[in-house]
Formats: structure tokens, sequence, C-alpha cells
């Protein structure tokens, strides 16, 4: 029972992150029938949007909106790609402009929670790396030192989870309906859009549960 307790939570953690990288890979290949990269359409939709200010660059810190900046940043084969994940996940990451620009309350409490993530983010290694250390000189600190790290990974995690609707509002809210009313794509590639469109909005969230997981190999110290 408890193999199988493990196999479905190891499940529960990985799966998601799994499917997403699967399928946003699976649409990656470029298309000599797209008029233009993904770039070029996260521009167009800027400009058709009225999103005064905000701008398109390139990144390699991953595929995002920065609300601070004002600026959809893409990877370079998004930015540059002329894929069906390339357009899609510009029309996400221009969803989040759009909520940014109609200031929108739950993208505005996103950006806090997503500041209190970082920092669980930044003290849950640094917690994991000194426990060790002080179990040597102070046994109770280390454990103390070792629930911070854990508590800061659960966190962030919980963090992610709670963004989870302002995701699936730039994904099935804002961008769905662009590339719908806009005829940006035939009615097959609408099929697989939703599908890219639900990998983008649980990127976030696959890759904190997958994170997770290092709590479990840090946990048995704490029965110690």
């Amino acid at each position: 029972m408890w193999i199988i307790a493990f196999l479905l939570l190891l499940a529960v953690f990985t799966l998601p992150q799994w499917w997403v990288g699967r399928v946003l890979k699976s649409h990656s290949d470029d298309r000599e029938d797209f008029p233009g990269t993904g770039g070029e359409l996260a521009q167009h939709l800027i400009k058709v949007q009225g999103l005064e200010g905000v701008t398109v660059e390139e990144t390699l810190a991953g595929d995002h909106y920065d609300p601070k900046d004002k600026v959809v940043r893409l990877t370079p084969d998004k930015l540059n790609g002329r894929s069906l994940t390339a357009i899609v996940v510009a029309a996400h990451e221009v969803g989040h402009a759009i909520q940014d620009y109609n200031k929108e309350k739950t993208f505005n409490a996103r950006i806090q929670a997503a500041k209190f993530a970082n920092v669980a983010e930044r003290i849950a290694p640094i917690a994991f790396w000194i426990s060790p250390l002080l179990a040597a000189m102070n046994p109770a600190a280390s454990r103390v030192s070792l629930v911070v790290a854990v508590l800061s990974v659960l966190a962030s995690t919980l963090v992610h989870l709670i963004t989870l609707p302002v995701e699936w509002d730039a994904s099935f809210g804002k961008a769905l309906p662009i590339l719908e009313e806009g005829e940006y794509l035939n009615e097959q590639d609408m099929k697989s859009a939703r599908q890219i469109l639900l990998a983008a909005a649980l990127t976030y969230v696959a890759g904190s549960l997958a994170s997770s997981l290092n709590v479990w190999r840090w946990l048995k110290y704490l029965r110690r």
C-alpha cells in the first residue's frame, strides 16, 4: 500500500510537468504556412489591443510578462519561431499584458503572491544547505532550519496554485478569444491551440509541483 501511495504521489507531482513539456514540444516545429513569428504576433496583438507602452523582447529566463517594465518576454524559439507553440504562447503572454493594462484585481494579487514565492524559493535552498552544517553544532537549530526550508518550498507551491486562475484567464479568457475572433489559426490548429493554452496555464504550477519533490528527501531528517 505504501508503494502504491508513493507511486500515485509521484505521478501527481511529476506527470503535469511531463505533460506540459510534451504538449509544447509536439507543436514546436516551424510552419511555412504561418505568416509571422511568435514575436511578430505578440507585437501585432499589442497594437491591435491598444496596449500602449508594452514592448516585446528576447529572454533566456522563460516566457513571461514583466508588469514592472511592461515587457512581453519570449525565449528565442518563441520570439523567432513560426511554430504553433510560438504563436499560442505569445498570445498567452499578451493575455497577461491585457490583464495588467485593465488593472484586473486578480492579476495585481498574483504579482504580490509571485513576490512572496520568489522570496520563499530563495530561502529554501539556503535553509536546506545550512541545516546539515548546523546539525553538528546545534541539532535543534538544524531542525528549525530544515522546517523553514520545507515550509518555504510548500509555500511557493501553494502560491503558484493560488495564481492558477490568473494563468487560466490569460489562456482561455484572453488568448483563446483573440485567436478565434482574429481567425489567426485554422480549425484544426485551434484544437491543438487549446491544448497548448492549457499547458501554458499549467506551466508554473507543474514546475512548482515537481520542485516540491525535493521536500520529501529532506523530511526524513525531521524524524531524527
